[in-house]
């Protein structure tokens, strides 16, 4: 198999933790391995503690890599909003592309059980509402500026969880919550 990042470099076998398959890229140090493989080490390896609250987005690319058994374009998925790591996936075989040093990142973040999880349709659906929810904070931050957003913010959750709160909305959304029609 060529490599998908460097095209012309053989891929050679290799274990990845010593302890499941994986086919290595001597020029780039990227490893392919198969999410079937992948699950079976994570089950034989219950030592190792994993995160479930990683977070991923699939993500478009100028540079496509070709999964190294069909030819197929691979996709590409973050793995957090503040990393610039990228997961490619063959889908038509089960198989993932990781840059050099990118299995490593994985463990030091705590997000290395989540790997199986990620190519998932609920995975990708709360990557979006994730993704939402930090870009209208965005726009409030930037509206309102920090210290009114984080005010709001706290009001807003604290009139949530009162067991009055339709009555408090009525009292602060009203002009003058004292007027009397008589």
């Amino acid at each position: 198999m060529k490599c998908p990042n460097c095209s012309d470099s053989e891929l050679v076998p290799n274990f990845l933790e010593g302890q499941f398959r994986a086919h290595t890229c001597q020029r780039c140090g990227g490893d392919w391995l198969l999410i079937e493989d992948y699950v079976a080490w994570k089950e034989r390896s219950p030592e190792y503690v994993f995160s479930e609250d990683a977070i991923f987005e699939v993500e478009d690319t100028k540079k496509a890599l070709l999964c190294p058994v069909t030819g197929a374009v691979m996709q590409k998925y973050r793995i957090s909003h503040d990393s610039q790591h990228r997961l490619d996936y063959s889908s038509n075989v089960g198989g993932v592309w990781l840059d050099s040093g990118e299995w490593e990142y994985l463990k030091e973040q705590g997000l290395a059980g989540s790997l199986n999880k990620v190519f998932t349709s609920q995975w990708q659906r709360t990557i979006r509402d994730n993704s939402a929810k930090v870009t209208f904070a965005d726009i409030y931050k930037e509206k309102f500026g920090e210290d009114s957003y984080a005010k709001a913010k706290e009001l807003r959750e604290w009139l949530n969880s009162h067991p009055c709160k339709a009555d408090l909305r009525a009292y602060i959304l009203a002009d003058d919550p004292y007027y009397v029609e008589k």
